[in-house]
């Protein structure tokens, strides 16, 4: 394999990707929505290919095998230093490893797995590929944040495989956790309760940048999509939930960090 050229911290969210029934209507899709070009990705798991913005890669999109019918979500990959030792560590901690560790050819090495919670996140480890390679832009992901019913015993979780710091915000009305890297926060954890939807469970949720929150999610409509939290103001910008046409759920937002 390549020599390592890691270029972020063990735990830090460094790449997304999205696995489909329909590659091409998929690039159609996100191509019109965040401007992404497309070039051929490593294809030891079936047909896939990275997206570039301004020539620089911010995410991948892959084909699901036909006789495959999984559920179709985002998702978010976390730096490792060590794929094999950092799965090990997953079970150890009462997480599984679905998928991997494998070789995607010379990117790097991969696994695929989920916290005792049930949400899948995957681990990347760099070998040509160190992962996006640009950030804060429009139509790049700006932010990853698993929602779950309760932060405390998931995030001992994370913590125990990642090393994170934590910063906890926990009342009788709001359950939230940020994790933080050498004093960085780099993802958080948001407890919902109840209103976790039935049909998703916990899961991890890939924010995308845009230029205007309203326009994209008109822009998702008319692509197809679906709008499930229209355009309302947060903590952190304007944002809305919309899903694509396949029913992979995502946030935009127009960012005030």
């Amino acid at each position: 394999m390549t020599e390592a050229v890691s270029r972020h911290v063990p735990g830090t969210p460094c790449w997304v990707s999205l696995i489909v029934h329909g590659l091409s209507a998929t690039q159609d899709f996100y191509g019109a929505l965040f401007n992404w070009d497309f070039r051929p990705g490593p294809g030891e798991l079936g047909p896939y290919v990275r997206a570039l913005l301004d020539g620089k890669e911010v995410a991948g999109l892959g084909q699901m095998p036909p006789d495959q019918h999984l559920p179709i979500a985002w998702t978010t990959y976390l730096a490792t230093d060590d794929a094999d030792a950092t799965a090990e560590t997953i079970r150890h901690c009462g997480g599984t490893v679905g998928v991997g560790p494998l070789d995607a050819g010379e990117a790097g090495r991969l696994a695929i797995g989920s916290d005792p919670s049930g949400a899948v996140f995957g681990i990347w480890q760099a070998a040509a590929h160190a992962g996006a390679a640009t950030a804060g832009a429009p139509g790049t992901p700006v932010w990853n944040e698993l929602v779950t019913r309760e932060t405390v015993s998931v995030g001992k979780f994370y913590q125990a495989v990642f090393n994170y710091g934590t910063e906890a915000v926990v009342s009788a009305d709001f359950d939230y956790l940020t994790l933080s890297l050498n004093g960085r926060a780099v993802a958080s954890l948001h407890g919902v309760g109840q209103a976790l939807p039935r049909d998703r469970g916990p899961h991890w949720m890939t924010y995308f940048e845009v230029a205007d929150t309203d326009e994209a999610a008109r822009r998702v409509a008319e692509l197809g999509g679906q709008v499930l939290q229209q355009p309302h103001e947060g903590e952190t910008g304007r944002l809305a939930t919309v899903a694509d046409p396949e029913g992979a759920v995502f946030t935009i937002v127009r960012s005030t960090r």
